[in-house]
C-alpha cells in the first residue's frame, strides 16, 4: 500500500455506473437494480462456497518461504517477486484458468502482472478482482499484500474446484511493483484499448486483509460493490465502516480514474485504532491495527485468522454475486 495521490473521486450516493466507449463517450448507464442479481422468472443466483481458511494460510506458508530464500523480500524486481508469480501461476494453469504474464520496467528493473482468466461468461461484462503481490524490500510482506494475493488466488481456485459456470466473465489479476506507486495496475489499465476497459463491469481491490489488530474496512466507491460487501458483514454480525484513509493508495485508483466501477476490503494499517472500534471490533485500543507495517516483522505470525477468515469468505461471496 502506497502513499495517497489525487484522483476523479465517485460520489458516494450515486447510484448509476457509467461506463465509456472507445472513443471516452458514455455508452451507458445501469442502474444498482440492473447489476445486483438475477432477474425476476430466472434460476436463483449460487451461493458462494466457504473459503477454507487453511488453504489461504497454506498460500501465506508458500510467500514466507519464498522470501526467508529470497533475502527476506518479495519485492519488485527481486527474485522473491518472480518466484512468488512463478507459485501462483502454476496452481491458476493447473487448475484450467488462461494465465499470462504482463511485462514492464519500473525503477530499471522488470516487473511482471499475472492476469487469470476463467473460461466463460460474458466477454463483454467482466467482473475482476485483484491484490498486489510485491512487498517492500525491508520484508516478507505477508500482511501486505500476500493476504490479499493469498485470498484472490484461493478465491479463483474455489471456482474452478466448484465449476462455477457466471453469467460474467471472470478475471483475476496479481500487480507487481504497487509500492512503488502503483505501477503495475496503472500499466495493465493504460495498456488497454478504452473498448476493453468499458467492458469490466467492476474491479474488485483486495490490499491487507488480515492484519493482527484488525478493523473491518469497505471501499466507499461503487454503490452496488459496496453493499454487497456490507451485506455480508451485516449478515455475519459484524460492524463496517468505510475506508477513509484516502483514495489513490492502492491499485484500484488506475481502475477508477478510468471510470470503472470499484470496491474492495481492508483491515487496517500503521494507523492506531481507536477506543470505539475496540468496543466494535475487540482487539486493542490505541495501537496500530498493523504494527508490522512495512516491516520485517510482516511475517506469517502477523496474521489474524478471523480477519483472515471473514475477509476471505466475502471476496469469494462478492465474485458469486457479481458475476451471476
Amino acid at each position: 500500500m502506497k502513499l495517497p495521490f489525487s484522483g476523479r473521486a465517485l460520489t458516494a450516493g450515486a447510484v448509476a455506473v457509467v461506463t465509456l466507449t472507445a472513443g471516452g463517450s458514455v455508452a451507458g448507464v445501469a442502474s444498482a437494480a440492473d447489476r445486483s442479481g438475477p432477474a425476476p422468472g430466472t434460476a436463483a443466483a449460487a451461493a458462494a462456497p466457504d473459503l477454507p481458511i487453511a488453504n489461504v494460510k497454506a498460500h501465506l506458508s508458500q510467500f514466507q518461504s519464498i522470501a526467508t530464500a529470497n533475502g527476506g523480500n518479495r519485492a519488485h524486481g527481486r527474485p522473491g517477486y518472480k518466484a512468488s508469480l512463478d507459485y501462483v501461476k502454476a496452481k491458476l494453469d493447473a487448475a484450467g484458468f488462461t494465465t499470462r504474464i504482463q511485462q514492464f520496467t519500473a525503477s530499471g528493473r522488470t516487473g511482471y502482472n499475472l492476469i487469470a482468466d476463467w473460461p466463460g461468461g460474458d466477454a463483454n461484462q467482466v467482473v475482476m478482482a485483484g491484490s498486489h503481490l510485491d512487498s517492500v524490500t525491508s520484508g516478507p510482506g505477508i500482511n501486505d499484500n500476500g493476504s490479499g494475493s493469498a485470498a484472490v488466488l484461493e478465491t479463483a481456485l474455489a471456482v474452478a474446484r466448484s465449476g462455477f459456470k457466471p453469467a460474467k466473465h471472470l478475471r483475476f489479476a496479481w500487480w507487481g511493483a504497487e509500492e512503488l506507486g502503483l505501477v503495475g495496475s496503472r500499466y495493465y489499465v493504460n495498456s488497454l484499448p478504452s473498448a476493453d476497459r468499458a467492458k469490466i463491469d467492476g474491479y474488485l481491490n483486495f490490499d491487507m486483509i488480515g492484519s493482527p489488530n484488525p478493523g473491518y474496512f469497505v471501499y466507499d466507491d461503487d454503490p452496488v460493490i459496496e453493499k454487497t460487501f456490507k451485506d455480508y458483514f451485516a449478515g455475519l454480525g459484524v460492524a463496517t465502516e468505510i475506508e477513509t484513509e484516502g483514495d489513490g493508495r492502492s491499485d484500484h485508483a488506475p481502475f477508477k480514474n478510468a471510470g470503472v466501477p470499484v470496491g474492495g476490503l481492508f483491515s487496517g494499517a500503521d494507523y492506531r485504532k481507536t477506543s470505539a472500534q475496540a468496543a466494535k471490533w475487540g482487539g486493542t485500543a490505541g495501537q496500530p491495527f498493523d504494527r508490522c507495517y512495512h516491516s520485517s516483522c510482516d511475517t506469517t505470525a502477523n496474521i489474524n485468522d478471523t480477519a483472515l477468515d471473514r475477509n476471505g469468505d466475502a471476496i469469494a461471496h462478492a465474485i458469486w454475486a457479481l458475476s451471476q
